[in-house]
């Protein structure tokens, strides 16, 4: 985990989820933030806080899912 300082303010952030996920609740939400960190929270939850990460981590979290090495077991 990367925080590379003081929780952000996130009550303004623009919240993105997949386009597979359904309607409401049951996915994890993205918000790009303006000093370039990536805060993700599930929105089952909302209680729970973001958990935010350099652009770094999530490049590497990106290359990873793309090439499928977090897919869940069969």
């Amino acid at each position: 985990m990367t925080n590379n300082s003081a929780t952000p303010d996130l009550r303004n952030a623009a919240w993105f989820k997949a386009t597979a996920s359904s309607g409401s609740g049951g996915c994890l939400e993205v918000a790009f933030l303006d000093d370039g960190r990536v805060a993700l929270r599930d929105n089952e939850d909302l209680s729970n806080p973001p958990f935010v990460v350099s652009a770094h981590v999530w490049r590497c979290f990106l290359d990873g899912a793309g090439k499928g090495e977090f897919n869940l077991p069969a």
